[in-house]
C-alpha cells in the first residue's frame, strides 16, 4: 500500500475517486480496443483443425522398459514428421500448386529478390520445397504425455482440405511402415532361404561324395576277387580308408552346420515372438472434420482486447493524474501572485498607500476632508 494512504478504507476511497474521475477515459479505450478486435476478426481468415490419434502397440514382455518405449514412440513421431511422408502427401494431392501451400505473390517476390541479390541459390524444386515448408508449419505431431499415443493435427484454411490431408497423411505413413515391413522381411527371408538352401546343397554334395566313393570302391573290388587277384596291399587299403574318413567328416561337418543353422532360426524365431519388442501403428481416433474454426479465437481475442482497453485507460488516467499533480503548484503560485496584484490594486482604489517598509497604512485626515470638504 502506498505510504500516502493511512488505512485500506482511504486506498478503496482514493481508487473509486480515481476511477469516477476518469471513467470516459477508460470506456473510450475499452470502446477502441473492443473495435479494433472487432475488425481484426472479421478481417483474419479462419483456420480450421482436423485432428486424429495414432496408437503405437509394443509387444514386449518387459512392461517397465521405459526407455525402449519412449525411444520407440519418438522414433514413429519422428517418422510422421519426415519429409518422405510430406513429399509423398504433396504430390498425392497436388499440393504445390495450392496457393495456401505455395507462399503467395509476397512469398515468391521475396525468393526472387533473394535470387538476384544473390542471398539464396536457384533451386529447381523450388516450388515443391515451398509447399514442404508450409506443410510442416501447417502439421502438428507431438506425444501425448508418457503414453503410446501420438495426437496429430493439421490446420487449413478449408476444413474438407484441413481433413483430407490428415487423413492422407495417415494412409501415407501407415502404407509406408508395412511396405517397409514387407520389404524388410522379403529381404529377410530371401537370405535365409539361399543360406538354407547352400547349407542344403554342401551337405548334400558331402554325403554323394561318400556314397559316389563307396560305390566306386564296391565296384572296382567286385571284379577284382572275381579275376583271383590277390588281396589288396596295406598301403592302398590304409589310402583308400584315410580318403573315405576324410569323406565322412567333410559330410558330418557340413550336415551339423546345416542342423545347427535350422535350430538357431527356430530359436530366433521364438524369441523374436516371445521377448523381441515389435512395434505396430494403428489408427486410434479417426480423422475428425472440423466444423468451428480453431483460429482466430473471438472470446479470447475480445476477452483480450477489453482487458488491454482498461488497462490502457487506467494507464492513461495515472498519467493524467500526474501531470495534474505536477502543475498544481504552478498553478498556485500564479493564483497567488495574481491574487496579492488584486488586493494591492484594490487598497490603492480605496486610498490605501504602501510605505517604505512594505505595509499599508491609511491616511485618515486626508480621507476624512475628501469626504467633508467644507471642515
Amino acid at each position: 500500500m502506498p505510504p500516502e494512504f493511512g488505512s485500506p478504507a482511504e486506498f478503496v476511497a482514493e481508487g473509486l475517486a480515481f476511477l469516477r474521475r476518469r471513467l470516459s477515459i477508460i470506456l473510450l479505450t475499452c470502446f477502441l480496443m473492443f473495435g479494433a478486435g472487432l475488425l481484426y476478426l472479421v478481417v483474419a481468415v479462419p483456420t480450421f483443425t482436423a485432428t486424429a490419434q495414432l496408437i503405437v502397440d509394443a509387444k514386449t514382455t518387459s512392461s517397465n522398459d521405459t526407455a525402449s518405449a519412449t525411444t520407440a514412440v519418438e522414433s514413429q513421431v519422428a517418422i510422421l514428421r519426415s519429409e518422405s511422408v510430406a513429399r509423398a502427401a504433396i504430390a498425392k494431392l497436388g499440393l504445390a500448386g495450392d496457393p495456401e501451400f505455395s507462399g503467395g505473390v509476397l512469398h515468391r517476390l521475396g525468393r526472387s529478390t533473394s535470387r538476384l541479390l544473390g542471398w539464396s541459390r536457384p533451386d529447381t524444386d523450388v516450388v515443391t520445397r515451398d509447399a514442404m515448408e508450409a506443410f510442416a508449419r501447417k502439421l502438428s505431431v507431438k506425444r501425448a504425455g508418457l503414453t503410446y499415443i501420438v495426437d496429430l493435427a493439421f490446420s487449413s484454411a478449408d476444413p474438407d482440405r484441413a481433413a483430407q490431408v490428415l487423413d492422407t497423411v495417415v494412409e501415407t505413413y501407415i502404407t509406408t511402415q508395412m511396405d517397409a515391413k514387407y520389404k524388410w522381411g522379403l529381404q529377410n527371408e530371401k537370405w535365409v532361404k539361399e543360406r538354407v538352401n547352400e547349407l542344403s546343397s554342401q551337405a548334400s554334395t558331402a554325403k554323394k561324395a561318400v556314397a559316389d566313393y563307396n560305390r566306386a570302391r564296391n565296384g572296382v573290388a567286385a571284379p577284382a576277387n572275381t579275376a583271383g587277384a590277390g588281396p589288396p596291399s596295406s598301403q592302398s587299403t590304409g589310402a583308400t580308408q584315410d580318403e573315405l574318413r576324410e569323406l565322412e567328416a567333410t559330410a558330418d561337418a557340413a550336415t551339423r552346420t546345416y542342423d545347427n543353422f535350422l535350430r538357431m532360426l527356430r530359436y530366433m524365431d521364438a524369441m523374436q515372438q516371445q521377448s523381441a519388442p515389435v512395434f505396430e501403428a494403428r489408427l486410434l481416433t479417426g480423422v475428425s472434420h472440423p466444423y468451428t474454426a480453431s483460429s482466430p479465437n473471438a472470446r479470447l481475442i475480445l476477452g483480450s482486447a477489453i482487458l488491454g482497453g482498461m488497462l490502457l485507460g487506467i494507464g492513461i488516467g495515472l498519467l493524467r493524474d500526474r501531470s495534474d499533480r505536477e502543475r498544481a503548484p504552478a498553478r498556485r503560485s500564479a493564483a497567488t501572485a495574481s491574487g496579492g496584484t488584486a488586493v494591492v490594486q484594490g487598497l490603492k482604489a480605496n486610498g490605501v498607500k504602501p510605505h517604505f517598509d512594505g505595509s499599508f497604512k491609511v491616511e485618515k485626515q486626508h480621507t476624512y476632508k475628501e469626504a467633508n470638504p467644507d471642515l
